[in-house]
């Protein structure tokens, strides 16, 4: 009998381990959407989260900064189109995210624009956009 409790216990622990390890997404700012259009840099097709880099220009200093996107998991990227070669470094896009609510160069993908009119979108998220940056 108390093999059963301790394997059960065991079992339990192992299963709830990856929620407590999921953290929150309260670091973006989810009442604003901005849209940001470079280059990418790279497309990093993991789990937990992909995330995408691009390089875009800063309107304050004029300088190429690197800004980076997270997305949701392969799985869920993959559904709304995506694939690991859909971008290659260099290609132009166009990226609509929350911002990072301390300023940083980063912000939750919400969708993105190629130039040839491919586009992705995060269908969780339909608020419409409300700053642009070019």
């Amino acid at each position: 009998m108390k093999f059963r409790v301790i394997a059960t216990a065991a079992v339990c622990t192992c299963v709830a381990m990856p929620a407590f390890a999921h953290h929150s997404f309260s670091m973006f700012d989810h009442d604003k959407n901005i849209t940001m259009t470079g280059t990418v840099k790279e497309l990093e097709w993991t789990n937990p989260h992909a995330w995408l880099d691009i390089v875009a220009t800063d309107e304050k200093s004029g300088k190429a900064v690197q800004w980076s996107f997270e997305m949701g998991g392969v799985g869920q990227i993959a559904q709304q189109g995506w694939k690991p070669d859909s971008v290659k470094p260099g290609d132009k896009i166009s990226v609509v995210m929350h911002p990072l609510k301390d300023g940083s160069h980063g912000g939750q993908y919400v969708s993105a624009t190629l130039p040839d009119g491919r586009a992705f979108k995060n269908n969780q998220d339909n608020r419409a956009n409300n700053n642009v940056i070019q």
